[in-house]
């Protein structure tokens, strides 16, 4: 009795290193992660793009804040960093901060993009609009992911 009680509690330890299979989803993950980078291309606020924003190097008269960094710095990690290391490793858990993660990081980019909307400068570019879109068809994509676990 004493050894089935001590594999149950082994259970609940290994259960976050579990595997997943992502299947389709996959492909949709990896193309979206693809549109991400090409909207650091893009514009963000003003002519600076999205890796201008990331790096620091905007315009001062811009008047870009720190939400905009911010949120260029997070989709980098979450959406790039995790994103790869969940689809590489399989690891649930991996997919479930990548997802989790994902939906804060949305919520960061939509209060950028409304803190470019209110600073009385030029209002969000393309690139943060579709890299706020990314982020959140990333995160539904991970969630399902995680939600589908056995």
């Amino acid at each position: 009795m004493c050894v089935l009680s001590e594999e149950q509690d082994v259970k609940p330890r290994i259960a976050v290193l579990r595997r997943f299979d992502p299947g389709p989803k996959a492909l949709i993950i990896a193309m979206v992660m693809l549109v991400l980078v090409v909207s650091a291309l893009l514009p963000w606020a003003g002519d600076s793009a999205g890796w201008q924003v990331l790096a620091g190097q905007t315009d001062p008269e811009l008047k870009v804040g720190l939400l905009p960094r911010l949120f260029a710095i997070n989709s980098t990690i979450i959406g790039l960093g995790f994103g790869a290391l969940a689809l590489i490793t399989r690891f649930w858990g991996a997919a479930f901060v990548a997802g989790l993660a994902g939906v804060v990081v949305t919520f960061e980019g939509m209060i950028a993009i409304w803190s470019r909307q209110t600073s009385g400068t030029e209002g969000p570019g393309v690139g943060l609009l579709l890299a706020v879109a990314c982020m959140l068809v990333l995160a539904v994509q991970w969630m399902r992911i995680v939600w589908s676990r056995d």
